[in-house]
């Protein structure tokens, strides 16, 4: 608020924003909507709604995560390849309806644990926003390790089928390739800033190149051994040692991983022009493009495959798709098509490592992460990117990459703990608008209505709570060997309890939830307009009058001329 005697400085009389306006960051519009989070515009915004949607497919790289999960999906049969799909998609699906309402009414970088904080009670915000901007961040980091891991298994795949199975790569060189692609992935992730919008475009035409390719060369190069639409459709066989019905839900982990990088919508919100409708319509066509698409590739690889599953899984190229692609097109065509597929793999690892920075400079913006006034910056020359945080997060992957060196059963834990992370962090959020701040939603643009968005919501919850218990169980069956074991359940608890202990330890002391960033002398009076109908208190601008909650912080959030990056208080 105005300290006694300060006159209010008058809308017309600021200057422009060189935070909001600027040509080169943005339009005034877009700008305004961020104010009214708090925050100022620090990111170019040159994503358009396509170029949004593109990073999110892209991340998901659909026939390659596919490849990558075999071995959840085949042991269940046909059946659980195809219909696992089918079902768990359409649950996704209903998790993307209930976050393109978020991410349209409150479009911000650091979405997940801003919404969290904003809806949640008094006594939980803080603690909740926490643990969720933690469990986004390392889940997101989970997920480029498991993307560049399983470039690294089919990048020496190719080199295993090109000298006929008569190598083996150790450990060792599994995660040499593994590094060596991190590395690049922040080389080009630091230096294309400019053009990675535009870049998005490509990489959805390179995985739909690859995804007809598939679609056309399994079924020609099996036309004397193809299987039949019973076989496709209703074969059910179990390769684990859980009951059959169990494994059939194990299947879903396929859907639930690939479909997984639909948030990355979010972490670009600030980099993206119109945010309110990119955001949102970006999340829905990303997973229905997966949806459809995906339900197509698994009904052509269930009858294109060899019925013996085992003679798949055990491939001595070391990756089911490999056998897949060589009992159908022999070694050349194999050779090209997993050429292909490690390519679309390696733009995953970019694109998702995009996202990754931006969740982290965002957490980091509000003082949330260890060395943050470090990783706060934005680097002007590199294009307005906050390119600390971008090797940040490439370091971090090559630490978690290390799991790699103990044992496959260390390694794939890598895969589930982008989905437990992630889970949790779209999962929270939803359930405190609900519970807690359902008076305080304001609908954006995009939204599923009064009679559909409570449900659709519900619906979501249970779902991501059962994909986070899914997501630790051992694939093979119960009593697992320390090489079988899913150490998810190992590494998620340290992360989520790690959190919450160094929260209430230590962070509870200072952290108080996103902080405000706008420097009022920067105001555009629409920006200002904004701010005042949010009922932000900062210094120089009167908020409306009202009554409740609601009319006297809207975010609870206030912010003092000397007192810039002030935490939101409650």
């Amino acid at each position: 608020m105005s300290s006694q005697g300060e006159s209010s400085p008058k809308p017309e009389d600021r200057r422009p924003s060189m935070a909001g306006a600027h040509p080169e960051l943005g339009g005034a519009e877009d700008a305004a909507v961020l104010a009214k989070l708090g925050y100022k515009q620090e990111l170019r915004r040159n994503f358009t709604m396509i170029e949004v949607f593109g990073i999110a497919f892209s991340i998901m790289g659909l026939l390659p995560s596919i490849a990558s999960t075999l071995s959840y999906s085949i042991p269940a049969g046909p059946v659980g390849l195809v219909w696992g799909w089918f079902l768990a998609s359409g649950f996704i699906f209903i998790v993307g309806l209930a976050m393109a309402d978020l991410g349209s009414a409150m479009p911000t970088s650091g979405g997940l644990y801003w919404w969290t904080h904003f809806f949640s009670s008094p006594a939980t915000r803080n603690p909740l926003s926490f643990l969720v901007g933690y469990s986004n961040t390392i889940g997101l980091v989970g997920g480029l390790c498991s993307i560049d891991y399983g470039f690294s298994l089919m990048f020496l795949s190719v080199i295993v089928i090109a000298n006929d199975g008569n190598y083996t790569p150790s450990n060792g060189a599994i995660y040499g390739v593994f590094l060596a692609c991190v590395i690049c992935h922040g080389i080009l992730a630091s230096t294309l800033s400019r053009v990675m919008g535009k870049l998005q475009t490509v990489f959805v035409i390179m995985n739909f190149v690859l995804i007809f390719a598939t679609i056309i060369a399994l079924p020609v190069g099996r036309a004397m051994n193809r299987n039949s639409g019973s076989y496709i459709f209703a074969d059910t066989e179990n390769l684990t040692t859980w009951p059959t019905g169990w494994a059939f839900m194990l299947a879903w982990l396929s859907p639930i991983w690939t479909i997984g990088g639909f948030d990355s919508c979010v972490h670009m919100s600030e980099e993206a022009s119109n945010a309110t409708r990119a955001v949102p319509y970006g999340i829905l066509m990303a997973i229905g493009s997966c949806w459809l698409f995906g339900f197509i590739l698994v009904i052509v690889i269930a009858g294109c495959m060899d019925t013996n599953l085992s003679n798949i899984l055990e491939s001595p190229f070391g990756q089911p798709m490999a056998q897949i692609y060589y009992d159908a097109v022999g070694k050349q065509g194999t050779l090209g098509l997993m050429s292909l597929l490690f390519i679309v793999q390696f733009l995953m690892g970019l694109s998702i490592l995009v996202a990754a920075s931006r969740q982290s400079w965002a957490f980091s913006r509000d003082g949330a992460l260890p060395f943050s006034k470090f990783f706060r910056p934005i680097s002007k020359k590199f294009g307005y990117i906050p390119l600390r945080t971008i090797w940040g997060c490439v370091g971090l992957a090559a630490l978690l990459g290390l799991l790699s060196l103990i044992a496959p059963a260390a390694a794939q834990a890598l895969f589930s703990l982008a989905v437990a992370g992630n889970n949790l962090a779209w999962g929270t959020p939803i359930f405190a608008r609900i519970v807690w701040g359902q008076r305080k939603f304001k609908p954006g643009p995009f939204y599923t209505g009064d009679r559909l968005s409570i449900p659709i919501a519900w619906t979501a919850i249970i779902f991501l709570v059962f994909g986070i218990f899914l997501s630790m169980f051992p694939v093979g069956g119960p009593n697992p060997t320390p090489a079988t074991m899913n150490y998810t359940v190992v590494i998620n608890s340290a992360v989520w309890g790690g959190s919450l202990i160094y929260y209430f330890v230590d962070a509870r002391k200072w952290f108080t939830g996103p902080k405000i960033t706008i420097d009022t002398d920067d105001l555009t009076a629409e920006q200002a307009e904004a701010i005042r109908e949010e009922g932000l208190i900062v210094n120089g601008l009167q908020p409306v009058q009202g009554s409740g909650e609601e009319a006297t912080l809207g975010a609870g959030r206030s912010l003092g001329r000397d007192e810039k990056n002030v935490s939101v208080i409650s």
